[in-house]
């Protein structure tokens, strides 16, 4: 089915894909925003199913008005015919229209108009979130907006793939989404500041947590003093957050990690050890926690495929991720594309929110000669600089250090999905050459199972330049350029026309 066209297609209905489908909507675009979720809110913004009939949906939210106002505006837009909303459409990739082809390099905001109205760009997605639902789904716009958001970023170590050794994204999904506690004593480990709002909302919900367990010191954001007191809002958050685990009893253990997961059938205890500066385990330094539920995390990484599938130029990040170059307007490097949020690098919900307003105006500007307001403009301009300075900060922060690699044996699954062991990919890196991880993939197949390697690629990376005696040292991620996001039936690729 090929949908008629759009003045703007956006990709990603969290913080800054609504916040820039409603702007654009406001400004006079007609607009396609579509999303693989089933209702608008992306990662952040997740609800309870209708079907559970929660009371109070904004109780375990932080930041919750700001998304009623977007989701108000989006019904409204709805109604008006200005915003047609696609959920549970998964977008695979992104191609040029008939009429132009992307063109990498950037060029003036103006360009992005192919002229008389004519799609620039088609959106190949799967609609339907039941695989004997499925069916292919095409979309033309003129522009398109990227803001895919981010997935979680795991470090392997022994006993991982343990029942109940849970991701902290996830479980903070679970509880969000179904009311659900994964367990009663539940240790939050690993490294950023989404450790904080997971134990917060896990203690609010009645789970007991011992310790909330951060490989880096906090001291860190000593560093960046004037950054901080420029985003008074944030330091009064981490320090309501963490002033209600103290009162409810969670030890906060800063330079520790969790090692080793312990148990038969499941988790039932953590190693949790004393780390040095490089995240190296300090002899001596560990201790046993019991636990029902682990839930770990080492911060976020930007969803680029779509992107890089465009080619879109990217950029390393301090907390050893790669993101998307954007310029003042929130374009890429690719003439016709936008891009907000977590995919230019990890900032928040608040970042992500002004990133998407900015985009909008520019899109505007493009297509419709439109100027918005220079004064509001100019206001986002300055919230967004606050508030990437403070993000590269905390990345700088809570970046993992190179020696987290001793907390593994050669025995070690690395890749979940392919069961490929941490002796495996040294052997390939240390023997056969390998020394990045698509030759890594080809000689071990980590990296090739249904994940794709958003799970194993960054250790996969740090292990195997480990290996070779490279420099850099701690995990990090590598744009890979795929021509799918997400798996898809051969019969609909067979179904596309050849110019396709």
């Amino acid at each position: 089915m090929t949908t008629s066209p759009y003045d703007l297609a956006v990709v990603g209905a969290g913080p800054a894909g609504l916040a820039a489908a409603v702007t654009a909507a406001g400004l006079g675009l007609r607009v396609a925003l579509l999303d693989a979720g089933e209702r608008p809110g992306g990662q952040f913004y997740r609800h309870p199913a209708p079907a559970l009939r929660a009371r109070r949906p904004e109780a375990l939210h932080h930041g919750w008005a700001a998304y009623a106002d977007l989701e108000r505006r989006l019904d409204v837009l709805r109604a008006a015919g200005s915003i047609r909303y696609l959920p549970a459409h998964h977008v695979w990739t992104v191609l040029p229209g008939d009429a132009g082809s992307a063109d990498a390099g950037g060029g003036d905001a103006d360009s992005a108009d192919t002229g008389g109205g004519t799609p620039r760009w088609r959106l190949h997605a799967l609609a339907g979130n039941r695989a004997e639902d499925e069916r292919p789904v095409q979309v033309q716009a003129r522009a398109v907006l990227l803001a895919t958001g981010a997935y979680e970023r795991q470090l392997p170590f022994p006993g991982w793939t343990l029942p109940g050794v849970i991701g902290a994204g996830a479980v903070q999904a679970m509880l969000k989404s179904g009311l659900v506690l994964p367990g009663r004593r539940i240790v939050v480990a690993g490294s950023g500041p989404l450790l904080l709002a997971v134990a917060g909302s896990l203690t609010a919900a009645g789970a007991r947590v011992p310790a909330v367990v951060e490989g880096s010191a906090y001291t860190a954001y000593a560093r960046g003093l004037p950054t901080l007191l420029s985003v008074p809002a944030k330091l009064a958050e981490g320090a309501l957050h963490t002033g209600a685990l103290m009162r409810r009893g969670v030890r906060m253990l800063s330079r520790h990690a969790v090692t080793e997961a312990h148990g038969t059938d499941r988790v039932e205890a953590v190693t949790v050890t004393r780390l040095d500066r490089d995240w190296r385990p300090v002899p001596g330094g560990g201790r046993r926690l019991a636990c029902d539920v682990l839930a770990i995390g080492h911060g976020l990484v930007p969803q680029l495929e779509l992107a890089t599938g465009l080619g879109c130029a990217t950029h390393p990040t301090p907390d050893g991720g790669v993101a998307l170059d954007v310029d003042a307007e929130q374009r890429t490097s690719v003439t016709g594309v936008w891009s907000a949020g977590e995919t230019g690098g990890i900032g928040g919900a608040e970042l992500a929110l002004t990133e998407g307003e900015l985009a909008a105006y520019s899109i505007a500007r493009a297509l419709l000669g439109i100027p918005g307001s220079p004064r509001r403009a100019a206001r986002l301009t300055t919230c967004r600089t606050r508030l990437r300075a403070f993000a590269d900060l905390m990345a700088t922060a809570h970046r993992p250090g190179a020696g987290w690699t001793g907390w593994l044996d050669d025995t070690t699954t690395v890749c979940r999905c392919e069961e490929v062991p941490a002796g495996l990919i040294k052997e390939a890196a240390g023997a056969l050459g390998a020394h990045d991880t698509r030759t890594v993939k080809l000689l071990t197949r980590a990296g090739m199972g249904w994940c794709q390697g958003r799970m194993c690629g960054p250790a996969v990376a740090c292990l195997a330049e480990a290996e070779a005696g490279a420099d850099r040292a701690a995990p990090h991620s590598v744009a890979d350029r795929r021509p799918l996001s997400c798996p898809v039936p051969l019969s609909h690729l067979a179904e596309l026309p050849e110019s396709s």
